[in-house]
């Protein structure tokens, strides 16, 4: 498994429009995307420094959606974000997502 950390400055008092946005606009992109696996957000006091962390099948789909899919997100998003975000990628080391997937619906991991 593959993850994009994307950390960025919402503008003030942004964080209920962003999160607004993101689920009726930005999720749905995202689930169409080829190995797409789950999206997880933070966000620290005050609701300005998020992190939005997105976990893919591999390394390849990850780029793909970097360079296809997501200049078309930060064109939905960029009224809600103060400057540039920053991207950072990394394997996947270890993860209870993993797990999860994997195992029988018994109701919980």
């Amino acid at each position: 498994m593959f993850a994009r950390n994307v950390s960025f400055h919402l503008k003030s008092n942004m964080l209920a429009d962003y999160t607004r946005t993101f689920d009726k606009d930005i999720l749905p992109l995202l689930r169409k995307q080829n190995g797409f696996k789950d999206e997880i957000t933070f966000s620290g006091p005050g609701g300005i420094d998020v992190t939005a962390i997105s976990l893919w099948d591999n390394k390849t789909s990850a780029e793909t959606y970097g360079t296809n899919s997501y200049p078309e997100v930060l064109k939905t998003m960029g009224r809600f974000i103060e400057g540039t975000p920053t991207v950072h990628t990394s394997d996947v080391v270890n993860s209870t997502f993993q797990h999860c997937r994997t195992w029988p619906s018994s109701g919980s991991c």
